[in-house]
């Protein structure tokens, strides 16, 4: 119950005051499935674009963390462009003070700050190390076709 009225809390948060990079909304009204969008940082090659995911949000919430999935196709080393699928590591210091907003907070980081020595896609790492330009280049381009 306590996980319930934590969730209704954040999502009611979310909504009244949300931040201007990012917004969530529930799927269904169920407090465990959430859709959520999260703009491209400027400076980034994915400024403009607008990514969307879903979260599923465990029942032992908050002491497991959520799980987040791209559903907007986007070139980057730390998410798996077949399935939108997350690297772990963004997750490895959950702690059960965390919320979803500190979790769509450190996505927004990792288009920003992309670590190419933990990824889920080792040739699009391997790119962002030895030719950032063409990384840039491909990241914006499917910025543009995807992220709209």
């Amino acid at each position: 119950m306590a996980a319930h009225k934590r969730l209704q809390k954040e999502i009611t948060d979310m909504l009244k005051t949300p931040p201007s990079w990012c917004s969530a909304h529930l799927v269904d009204d169920n407090l465990q499935k959430w859709k959520a969008t999260v703009q491209g940082p400027e400076g980034s090659p994915f400024e403009k674009g607008v990514f969307s995911m879903d979260i599923d949000i465990p029942a032992d919430y908050p002491f497991k963390p959520p799980t987040l999935k791209f559903t907007t196709k986007i070139y980057h080393p730390n998410i798996k462009t077949s399935d939108g699928a997350i690297c772990a590591e963004v997750f490895s210091t959950w702690s059960p003070q965390l919320k979803i907003l500190d979790v769509l907070t450190t996505i927004r980081s990792i288009l920003t700050d992309p670590n190419p020595d933990n990824p889920l896609e080792t040739e699009i790492a391997q790119q962002f190390k030895t030719d950032r330009n063409a990384f840039n280049k491909t990241a914006k381009e499917w910025t543009k076709k995807y992220a709209k």
